[in-house]
């Protein structure tokens, strides 16, 4: 005699899945070669696509690999990227949904292999690999509207921003779209700004249950600009500041220096619940 699972059962496996990222990511290294104001474009000389192999014990080994190709264009996040980066310049970028195209981050790379670090950012940090020179280093956690959501991503209403010296948290504060956080308190020169320019976050946080469902990932756009310590490796190049899309920003200073508690997405658990619901399935049709 067949076993059948109620339909209530089936749908409460899937309204415990959050929703889950679909769009490939993919991350070249290069130079930038020329950029396109008419087009809103940035081309990267000679790229190299980053990847990692995985050795028999399970630990990966990572490293950029030159493509077949010389150039690869794709559109900037923000068109400040325009004043922030030159010709010539090395840089790592992310594009969404395929190699090139759409770059949603572009890095400036400082110093020399096997210490290169990042001086600036046009895009979204959190795709960006390499550490930021200084031995900053930045928090980010986008504060969704929850009344502008479409499928898996709200428009994000704020960004928590933390920004921390080697371990140390310096401020951290919610800004608002064009609002800046900058810290300078060290006797090396240095010093680090944070703009955020626009932002998405994930839907799961707004729904009282975490449905499943597949989409694209929040994305969002933020300016870091870190002036490296005087003395330290490279050739320090002081970038004039930019504002996004030509807009002076809004400046908005941390009132506390306490972490906001963010919220998992807990992507890894939809893999796991959607083993359980095809085990149950497989149940439903044992004699």
């Amino acid at each position: 005699m067949k076993h059948n699972i109620p339909i209530t059962l089936l749908v409460l496996f899937l309204c415990v899945l959050p929703a889950a990222a679909a769009i490939q990511e993919v991350t070249v290294s290069g130079s930038v070669s020329e950029f396109s104001r008419a087009n809103n474009t940035l081309t990267i000389l000679n790229p190299a696509q980053y990847g990692c192999t995985y050795q028999a014990n399970g630990t990966p080994v990572c490293s950029y690999t030159p493509l077949v190709i010389t150039t690869l264009t794709g559109s900037v996040p923000d068109e400040s990227a325009f004043s922030v980066f030159s010709p010539g310049d090395p840089i790592v970028a992310t594009s969404l949904g395929g190699i090139g195209g759409h770059w949603i981050a572009i890095a400036k790379l400082y110093g020399t292999a096997p210490d290169k670090t990042v001086t600036n950012i046009v895009g979204d940090p959190s795709k960006v690999k390499e550490s930021l020179a200084g031995d900053y280093s930045i928090k980010l956690s986008p504060r969704p509207d929850c009344n502008a959501c479409s499928g898996t991503i709200c428009t994000a209403a704020a960004a928590n921003v933390s920004i921390l010296d080697g371990k140390t948290l310096r401020s951290s504060g919610d800004l608002t779209p064009n609002g800046m956080s900058t810290y300078s308190g060290r006797n090396d020169g240095s010093s680090i700004t944070v703009t955020f320019v626009k932002g998405q976050a994930s839907s799961v946080s707004c729904s009282e249950r975490e449905i499943m469902m597949t989409g694209p990932q929040p994305v969002s756009v933020y300016i870091v600009d870190v002036v490296p310590p005087i003395g330290s490796g490279g050739q320090a190049v002081q970038t004039p500041s930019a504002t996004p899309s030509g807009t002076p920003p809004e400046v908005t200073m941390p009132a506390d220096t306490r972490p906001a508690p963010t919220k998992s997405a807990m992507l890894p658990l939809a893999p796991i619940g959607a083993v359980a619901l095809v085990a149950v399935l497989g149940l439903s049709r044992r004699v």
